[in-house]
């Protein structure tokens, strides 16, 4: 791989190592990508957007085990197997049968219940003038959203938070260190998925499962094995993800507050406001693509093999390409790739847009002046990110 020793580096695997830094933006100005210790960094819009599109790139996750020294054990296995990471005819033939479960009108018949849910979070602390956000509102939310989808009992959330919040520790750079964890957790889940499908296969419903049980596609179905592969990683991705997104956005509008007080007077603004908070503070910091071919981009020759990291933190903040960077919930801003793009664009997005959409303004409505009020707690800032523990105060809105 030919590149100049005068290319920022960055050290991403390094806990204090910060997304939102004046080292990265001073990288980003000097150049399109950066050296990093896990191959190379793309920092701009323009080129994240054309490279996530690439055929000569292909989904570099699966190597994310590889790259810290994990080659075997349970979360490896369903690692390498799972949707997120498939290539080709494997990748197109489970999308093309898990896709009809995501039905957008089945999620919007949801919404309602979004609602209530979000309501009566916000009801349990609104008199205290305080919460302890990812406790008392995001973790529920999220996981309680995801037992509303799947059909199973509400009461339920805390075993499922539990679990997606160890099997998210597999996507920061402690991994390695919680790998036990990990694969305890991983186990617990596969156990939890398989009762789901078998009870579905016997029980048939209106729910997600019973739906994913039921796909078909031209005689073409999912093994049990697939099945209890995609619900695990629904489990995981639809909890963790949803709940540090939410924390992120609270982060988001603590810094703008004239962008919470815009979103109280104008609750239709939801949608924009999950869209800009991806953008500027998105939980996935970064997309990771390996070279499947030597090519050369630009001014750089990248060899096959090669890890290349799409930093979609960096890149939505381009100011090449947002003039005005800063969150904005007026502005007509390009896509962001908070999701993803290209052939693994998460399929999951309708849901996850959906439920923060609601939630947000509900939030604003009734939340006035929210601001820290110390012992925050926060995963590092690389891989997945968010805040562990998010203390706040505010004034109740009359």
């Amino acid at each position: 791989m030919s590149i100049s020793l005068e290319t920022p580096y960055l050290d991403i695997s390094d806990p204090s190592f910060a997304m939102q830094s004046e080292q990265l933006r001073e990288a980003r100005e000097q150049s399109w990508y950066a050296r990093t210790n896990y191959g190379i960094a793309v920092l701009r819009y323009d080129e994240v957007s054309k490279l996530l599109k690439s055929p000569k790139l292909s989904q570099g996750s699966g190597k994310w085990p590889d790259h810290n020294g994990v080659h075997g054990g349970l979360f490896y296995d369903w690692w390498t197997k799972n949707l997120l990471v498939l290539e080709g005819e494997d990748h197109h033939r489970i999308r093309r049968l898990l896709n009809p479960a995501f039905s957008p009108r089945m999620i919007k018949e949801l919404t309602p219940r979004f609602q209530a849910l979000a309501e009566e979070l916000i009801s349990n602390f609104i008199d205290n003038g305080g919460c302890e956000f990812i406790r008392d509102f995001a973790e529920p939310y999220a996981t309680r959203v995801l037992a509303i989808l799947l059909g199973i009992d509400e009461s339920e959330w805390p075993t499922i938070a539990r679990l997606a919040s160890t099997v998210g520790l597999a996507l920061g750079v402690t991994f390695k260190r919680d790998l036990e964890k990990v694969d305890a957790a991983v186990g617990e889940l596969y156990e939890y998925a398989e009762a789901l499908i078998k009870d579905r296969q016997q029980q048939p419903g209106d729910d997600f499962v019973s739906r994913l049980v039921l796909a078909s596609r031209d005689g073409d179905r999912l093994s049990d094995e697939e099945l209890r592969n995609a619900l695990v990683l629904l489990i995981f991705g639809g909890m963790d993800t949803t709940r540090n997104q939410l924390g992120l956005a609270m982060q988001s509008f603590m810094r703008n507050p004239e962008q919470w007080e815009l979103l109280a007077e104008r609750p239709e603004l939801g949608g924009k406001a999950v869209e800009e908070v991806m953008r500027t503070n998105p939980t996935v910091t970064w997309v990771t693509r390996e070279a499947v071919e030597d090519f050369t981009y630009q001014d750089l020759f990248i060899e096959k093999g090669t890890t290349v990291h799409l930093f979609t933190q960096s890149s939505g903040t381009d100011p090449k390409a947002f003039p005005n960077p800063e969150m904005d919930l007026l502005a007509e801003n390009p896509p962001h790739y908070g999701f993803g793009g290209g052939v693994h664009h998460c399929l999951g997005h309708f849901v996850a847009r959906a439920d923060m959409s609601e939630a947000l303004p509900l939030l604003a409505r009734r939340i006035a002046n929210p601001h820290l009020t110390g012992g925050d707690e926060w995963l590092p800032d690389s891989g997945n990110t968010g805040p562990i523990r998010l203390p706040i105060g505010f004034t109740k809105r009359t």
